[in-house]
Formats: structure tokens, C-alpha cells, sequence
């Protein structure tokens, strides 16, 4: 049995909810504390209630369950969180600000922050975008983790708190539905496939984009978080792929599995959005220094996809 125990923070989230679930099977059920500001709908272990920005709460829960490692997962994203920047801003950068200074205080052994694609903005190279490059993000969601990755690596080489940060490109989940992301629908766009044989698509279809199965991204968090702090080179956060693909290509593979879907287009305020991000990410300096390796791509990640989805909706 593990000695660690885990804080994630935001935990209801597409990630979270399945964060909770393999942290509980490495660490053990009563190692590992969910929270979030409001209440699961399915309790798989220890919860409590939790605001990032009440930072003396924070403090209580880390001693009240000796918390050594922290997961800071609670964060408005890009697309809602156009629609109120003042609070995306002070919930995504003063909670991580929060959660550093907890973490500096309260001696705890490694922090994770979760950092993103919409770092990247129209400055930013769109193909095979390297790790450092110049970053002017375009939404409130993408500034806030910019100024994110900046005091994360602040922290550490100040306060040597053991920070770590992956860039996640979109990322797509049997296990939850997403949560307000521009590339949602690479997610949605299988639940309506099963359900409706159709889907319309707020994106036009040749808007390519990086993204991530979930079973990947929770390797490679794994992969960071369990690497020897000698290894982890970059202190702001890492670039992260394992494919780019078009909404014109998703839905090629899902017809391949449903011959008879059908796809239209009608771009909405998050094309705009999407047209600022990148195409296609370098991450050979994650593979370099703590050996990131992506197992899933277009075809395998579709197949599993609907093998899991499909029961669901097989009443339908």
C-alpha cells in the first residue's frame, strides 16, 4: 500500500472523473481525496466539497488528510469560459496561485497542472509546433494558462516546489461527456453517431486539430508524475500529442463502424476559436526526457470508442 495520498482537485470534470477511478486502484481507495464544487453523481470513495479559491479550506483538507501530492484539475475551459472572462480568470489563474502557495507552505511533494493547446495562438507555428515558441493565446481560458505555466515555473525554480504540466490537445473519453471545450465534439460526435446516426458539427470540416485519447492521457500524467524529478526539464509544461485529424476524417473512421452516418456543418463562434490553435504538436522533448509514447491513433481510438459507447445506446 501506498504511503501517498492524493488531493485532485476538480474532479468532477471529463478528466477527473476518470482520474479518481486509476488513482483509487494505484494508491487505494482511501488514498485518494475527490473534490470539487459540487457533488458527484456517483461517490466511489472519500468526497468533499471544495473551493480552490478558499485558500484556508485548502489548507485544513491537506492537513486534515495528509495530503503529500496534489492534482489541480478544477478549471473554466475555453469555450464557456468566453462567455464570463473575469470569472474564468480569477477561478483558472488565482486557484492555481492558490494551490502553489498551499503547496510551498504545506511541503507537498509534487503538484500536477494540467495546461493546454490553447496556449497557442495565431503567433504560434500551426505545424509540428514546437515546445518553445511564442504564445499569444486568444481566449481567456488559453491566457490563463499561459500565465498558468509561467508561475508554475516560477514556483519551482523560487520555492523548488515539484511542479509538473502537460499541454493537453483535445481530449476524447468513453467514460464522461465533455465539459465545454472547443473540441468537444470529437466526443460528442460518437454518442450522436449511436443515437441518431447523425451529427451536426459546430466546427467546419477541415478544422484540423491535435488531440488525445483518455486512456493516453492518463499514461502520460502517470508518466510525468512517476518520473524522477531529475527528468523533467521543462518547469512551464510539456508539449503533448498522439494525433491531429479534421472533423471530415473523424466522421470517414465512424462510418466505417456505422455505414449509414451522416455529418453536416455549421460552424458556430467556436471555429474562431479552433482557428487560433495549432494543427499538430512536437512533444519530442517529453518522449526524450521522461519517455512519453502514445499507444492509440485515429482507427484504434474510434474502435474502442464505440465498442464501449454502443451498449449505451443499442435500445435506441
Amino acid at each position: 500500500m501506498h504511503k501517498d495520498r492524493i488531493l485532485i482537485l476538480g474532479a468532477n470534470g471529463q478528466l477527473g472523473s476518470v482520474l479518481v477511478d486509476k488513482l483509487r486502484e494505484r494508491y487505494g481507495v482511501d488514498h485518494v481525496l475527490a473534490t470539487d464544487i459540487t457533488k458527484p453523481k456517483i461517490e466511489t470513495g472519500p468526497f468533499k466539497m471544495l473551493d480552490i479559491l478558499n485558500v484556508d479550506r485548502l489548507h485544513e483538507t491537506i492537513a486534515d488528510y495528509k495530503i503529500t501530492e496534489i492534482y489541480h484539475l478544477a478549471a473554466i475551459l475555453s469555450a464557456n469560459g468566453e462567455w464570463n472572462p473575469s470569472k474564468t480568470w480569477n477561478v483558472n489563474l488565482n486557484g492555481l496561485l492558490s494551490v502553489l502557495e498551499v503547496a510551498r507552505e504545506d511541503h507537498i511533494k509534487k503538484v500536477f497542472f494540467p495546461s493546454t493547446i490553447a496556449v497557442f495562438g495565431n503567433t504560434t507555428p500551426r505545424e509540428n509546433t514546437p515546445q518553445d515558441c511564442p504564445l499569444l493565446p486568444e481566449t481567456v481560458y488559453g491566457m490563463s494558462k499561459t500565465a498558468g505555466e509561467l508561475w508554475c515555473n516560477y514556483y519551482h525554480k523560487k520555492y523548488g516546489v515539484d511542479v509538473r504540466s502537460l499541454r493537453y490537445p483535445g481530449v476524447i473519453g468513453h467514460q464522461s461527456m465533455p465539459g465545454g471545450g472547443t473540441t468537444d465534439y470529437a466526443v460528442e460526435i460518437y454518442h450522436e453517431a449511436l443515437k441518431k446516426g447523425k451529427y451536426t458539427s459546430f466546427l467546419k470540416k477541415d478544422t484540423r486539430l491535435p488531440m488525445i485519447y483518455m486512456e493516453d492521457v492518463i499514461r502520460a500524467t502517470f508518466g510525468i508524475m512517476d518520473a524522477e524529478a531529475s527528468k523533467i526539464k521543462i518547469r512551464n509544461s510539456y508539449n503533448l500529442t498522439s494525433m491531429s485529424f479534421t472533423p471530415e476524417e473523424l466522421a470517414a473512421e465512424i462510418k466505417k463502424h456505422i455505414p449509414n452516418f451522416e455529418i453536416d456543418y455549421q460552424p458556430d463562434f467556436r471555429q474562431a476559436i479552433a482557428d487560433s490553435w495549432t494543427n499538430s504538436i512536437d512533444d519530442s522533448a517529453a518522449r526524450e526526457d521522461w519517455g512519453w509514447k502514445p499507444t492509440f491513433d485515429l482507427a484504434s481510438m474510434t474502435k474502442d470508442m464505440i465498442h464501449h459507447l454502443k451498449p449505451k445506446y443499442q435500445h435506441v
